[in-house]
C-alpha cells in the first residue's frame, strides 16, 4: 500500500503558519506603502493643525512637537513597533490616543457587515442555486441580469434611490445610521437596515453569479450523472452532493466580499452619516492624520487577512480531495 497524502495535524499546521507568515509580510508591506503615500499628501499637518493664518514659526514647532522632523524610517519604525505592543499612536487631530477610535469605529463597521452578511448570503446562495436549476429559463435570466445590474450600480447611486423610496416617500425606514443613545440591538438593528441595501444589492450579484456557476458546473458533472443512475432521488442528490461541491468557490467569494464590507464603506458611511472605519480613515485622509490613517488601514488588512485564511481553511476541510500544498 502507498502512503497516504499528508492531509493531517502537521499539513495543516504548516499551512496556517505559511499563510500566517505571507499576511505578515502583506500587512507590513501595506503599511509601508500607506505610510508612504500619507507623506505626499498634501498640505502641512502643522498647517492643517493650526489652520491657514497661523505663524509659520508655529507651524514648524507644532511639527518638531509631533516628531514630523525626525527621519521618515525612524517615524515609520517607532510607530509600527508600537502598534505591534498594541499601542496605535496618537491622532494628530483629535490629540487623544488612536486606538478608543478605531475600537469604535470597527465595532460600528461590524455591525452594519452583520446586517448585511445576514441578508445577503443565504439570499444571494438561494438565487444562484434557484437560477442554476433552471438554467436558460427565464427565471435564470432575470436573476442572472438584475445580479449583474445592481453589481455595476455605484453604492451612492442605489443609496440616494433607497433614501427616497423607503426613507422619504414611504418613511419606513431612517434616513440616517445614527441611533439614538442607549438604543437596544433591535433598534439598532432597524437603523442599519437601509444603510445595508446597498451593499446587499453589489455583492449579491457577485455571490450568486458565483453560487450559479459552480452548480452548473456540478450538476453537470460525472458524479451528478452517477447518482442520479443509481436511482438516488434529484432532491437527495441536489442537498447530499451537489450543492457541497457547487458552493466551494463560493466561499473564496463570501470572505473576500466579507472584506469589502469592512473596508469598502466610505460611500455608505457617509452618506448616512455612519461613524464606521471607512469614513474615519477617510477623515483621517484629508486631514493627515497619519496615526489614525495607518491605524485603520492595517486594521482594516488584518481583517481582510483572517477572513481569507478562514475561507482557506473551510475550502480545504469541506473538500478533502483538494491538497493543501495547492491552496499555499
Amino acid at each position: 500500500m502507498g502512503r497516504r497524502a499528508p492531509f493531517g495535524v502537521f499539513a495543516i499546521s504548516a499551512f496556517i503558519l505559511k499563510r500566517l507568515a505571507l499576511s505578515l509580510v502583506t500587512l507590513v508591506l501595506l503599511s509601508a506603502i500607506v505610510f508612504g503615500v500619507g507623506q505626499v499628501l498634501p498640505g502641512s499637518v502643522g498647517r492643517l493643525l493650526l489652520g491657514p493664518f497661523a505663524d509659520q514659526r508655529a507651524v514648524d514647532a507644532l511639527n518638531t512637537s509631533l516628531g514630523l522632523d525626525r527621519p521618515l524610517l525612524v517615524q515609520y519604525g517607532d510607530w509600527i513597533w508600537g502598534f505591534v505592543q498594541g499601542d496605535m499612536g496618537r491622532s494628530y487631530m483629535y490629540e487623544a490616543p488612536v486606538r478608543p477610535f478605531v475600537v469604535e469605529a470597527l465595532g460600528n463597521s461590524l455591525k452594519l457587515a452583520a446586517v448585511a452578511f445576514v441578508i445577503v448570503v443565504p439570499a444571494a446562495i438561494a438565487g444562484g442555486v434557484i437560477a442554476a436549476l433552471n438554467y436558460n429559463r427565464p427565471i435564470d435570466r432575470i436573476i442572472s441580469i438584475g445580479g449583474l445590474t445592481m453589481t455595476v450600480l455605484p453604492e451612492f447611486v442605489t443609496g440616494i434611490i433607497l433614501i427616497l423610496i423607503f426613507g422619504v416617500w414611504l418613511k419606513w425606514l431612517p434616513i440616517s445610521a445614527a441611533w439614538p443613545d442607549g438604543a437596544g440591538a433591535f433598534t439598532q438593528i432597524y437603523y442599519l437596515i437601509l444603510p445595508s441595501m446597498p451593499l446587499i444589492l453589489v455583492l449579491f450579484g457577485y455571490i450568486a453569479r458565483m453560487a450559479r456557476s459552480g452548480m452548473i458546473e456540478a450538476l453537470d458533472s460525472d458524479w451528478t450523472r452517477t447518482a442520479v443512475l443509481k436511482g438516488l432521488p434529484w432532491r437527495l442528490v441536489i442537498w447530499r452532493h451537489v450543492l457541497r461541491n457547487a458552493l466551494l468557490p463560493t466561499i473564496t467569494v463570501i470572505a473576500t466580499q466579507t472584506g469589502y464590507l469592512i473596508g469598502g464603506l466610505v460611500v455608505v458611511e457617509t452618506l448616512f452619516r455612519y461613524q464606521g472605519i471607512g469614513l474615519l480613515v477617510f477623515t483621517a485622509a484629508k486631514g493627515k492624520d497619519i496615526p489614525m490613517l495607518l491605524a485603520g488601514i492595517l486594521v482594516i488588512g488584518i481583517v481582510y487577512t483572517f477572513t481569507t485564511l478562514i475561507a482557506d481553511l473551510l475550502y480545504a476541510v469541506f473538500n478533502p480531495r483538494i491538497r493543501l500544498g495547492a491552496l499555499s
